[in-house]
């Protein structure tokens, strides 16, 4: 269903849902509603991807890099000819147009040049020694089942798909919630990219089914080497566990509790111009923005600051350009949210009111006002549970340290974030050179440090995903996934080396041994045993 035919009319459009389901309505009288359907994939279709996959496998990995990059390149140029179609399937999946249209542009930076040929530089590097031509590769891990999130499923699943130029065979599963995305990309993008190079069949699979029985399937198929999951944290981390469990490695894109430093001489206009992208599509972006701790000496005029632009985001219809709010369907846990900082000393600055598609108050809206919530001191914030948990909400903590020296302060505030059990993107505003020295220098929390710059952009070479802690487990860090669904091998090459010679020369060489010195293990075809 059309995200702005549910919001103009909820009732008739989940009950026109009901009737397609079930047979009772013709799809050809629904084209003002419906977007589009998706076959459910049943338990032996889930279990066939893996096979093909397992089968396309060796074969792809033969493939040279170069030609596997030209893959890159060819979805980059589909992706161009074909972006307004994916910009207005995405809206109709609910994503307000600017948000699409951020979606886009940083798939275009993931497949850029700059980006895939720095990754594919990483790939293999080899120095000639000697008598020996030694390399250390990357290769692939063989399949890689992708599970990419119900928020963000059509360009998670794009980037959880760039494991194919590492050499890999991919098996994606696209949510029930938003198929649609997920399916034109691989079907319009990515699929004729491969067919193009001549990649055998298998090597992309993609099916709509339930989340619990795929990823079921999936640790339990000898087909499947690694499994890159997009999701919350509780269930993440138990997937990691059982991923290890059943030998398979696992990829995880769990949640952000993202911070952001604003130092006594930043500058506060462009600091809020990133600040307020926390509410950018309502919160309901791993991330964006989630906590800020500002310098005291600046806190009163960073909140009205904050107040004043927080009040210019509106929700819409996903259609309007300058929407940047979605609907919220969970709005009493926000409110949970904000009662327990109110009533742990917490200050509202802005926001806390339900609203209309138009932004008119209303205590049936489907919209949630853009929230900031002042907390002072450093020491006892997390005892906040907004503070201390990602929300998923319009929702902006910020946190005013109590006031010391500058030293002292940047101490503080620098442990703060390293001890942050979330680890996704960090940022900092100061126009002090020293002050963003350590930043970058002790801040070892992140996938991603930002200085002066948007929270939320995208970047050539830099990774857009992943982190340390909640946000990717044990093995979390910054993902690039055409490297993280790879392993290292060394490799050599020699001409003309004596075995014997390679094991004991080079202490020989160092010890001053004569050659003839060195260990034997010729036998005496002479002597007898006694």
């Amino acid at each position: 269903m059309k995200t702005s035919s549910i919001l103009d009319d909820v009732f008739r459009s989940l009950t026109l849902k009901r009737k397609l389901e079930r047979g009772k309505a013709d799809p050809a009288d629904t084209a003002d509603f419906v977007v589009g359907r998706c076959a459910l994939a049943d338990d032996e279709t889930v279990e066939e991807a893996s096979r093909k996959a397992a089968e396309a496998a060796p074969v792809w990995a033969r493939f040279p890099l170069e030609q596997r990059l030209r893959l890159g390149q060819g979805i980059r140029e589909r992706l161009l000819r074909h972006h307004l179609e994916f910009v207005d399937l995405l809206i109709a999946e609910g994503n307000p147009r600017a948000l699409a249209e951020w979606q886009v542009a940083g798939l275009l930076e993931i497949f850029s040049e700059e980006t895939l040929g720095w990754c594919a530089r990483q790939m293999e590097q080899s120095i000639e020694h000697g008598n020996r031509r030694m390399t250390v590769r990357r290769v692939a891990d063989g399949v890689v089942a992708v599970n990419p999130p119900q928020n963000a499923p059509a360009s998670s699943a794009l980037f959880g798909i760039t494991p194919l130029i590492a050499g890999n065979a991919v098996v994606v599963r696209a949510p029930r919630s938003a198929p649609l995305g997920v399916m034109y990309a691989m079907r319009e993008l990515v699929a004729p990219a491969l067919d193009d190079i001549g990649a055998p069949p298998g090597t992309l699979n993609v099916f709509c089914s339930r989340p619990g029985p795929a990823i079921k399937s999936w640790l339990e198929s000898p087909h499947i080497n690694d499994i890159f999951y997009t999701g919350g944290v509780t269930t993440g981390l138990e997937l990691e566990r059982d991923c290890v469990a059943h030998g398979k490695k696992p990829v995880l894109e769990l949640a952000g509790n993202d911070a952001v430093l604003i130092w006594h001489d930043a500058d506060l206009e462009a600091a809020c111009e990133a600040l307020v992208e926390c509410f950018f599509g309502s919160g309901q972006i791993c991330m964006v923005p989630n906590q800020v701790i500002v310098h005291p000496a600046v806190a009163e005029q960073l909140l009205e600051r904050l107040r004043l632009t927080a009040s210019l985001i509106r929700p819409g219809l996903p259609e309007d350009p300058g929407a940047l709010l979605s609907p919220v369907l969970r709005s009493e846990r926000f409110y949970a949210y904000v009662q327990d900082a109110l009533d742990k000393g917490a200050t509202l600055v802005h926001g806390a009111r339900r609203m209309e598609t138009d932004g008119t108050p209303s205590d049936t809206g489907l919209f949630l006002e853009p929230t900031v919530l002042r907390v002072d001191g450093l020491d006892h914030c997390r005892d906040i549970e907004a503070v201390a948990e990602e929300t998923f909400f319009p929702l902006l903590p910020v946190i005013v340290p109590e006031a010391a020296p500058d030293d002292e302060l940047l101490d503080r505030m620098l442990a703060y974030v390293n001890s942050n059990p979330y680890g996704l993107r960090n940022s900092l505003w100061t126009r002090d050179e020293a002050v963003a020295d350590r930043f970058v220098d002790e801040v070892s929390n992140g996938g991603l440090l930002k200085v002066n710059d948007s929270h939320i952009g995208f970047l050539p070479y830099l990774p857009t995903h992943g982190g340390t802690g909640r946000t990717g487990g044990a093995f979390g860090e910054a993902n690039y996934p055409m490297l993280r669904t790879t392993h290292l091998q060394g490799v050599s090459r020699a001409t003309g080396v004596r075995p014997r010679e390679a094991v004991f020369g080079a202490y020989a060489e160092l010890a001053g041994m004569r050659p003839g010195s060195l260990p034997t293990a010729t036998p005496d075809h002479n002597s007898e045993e006694q």
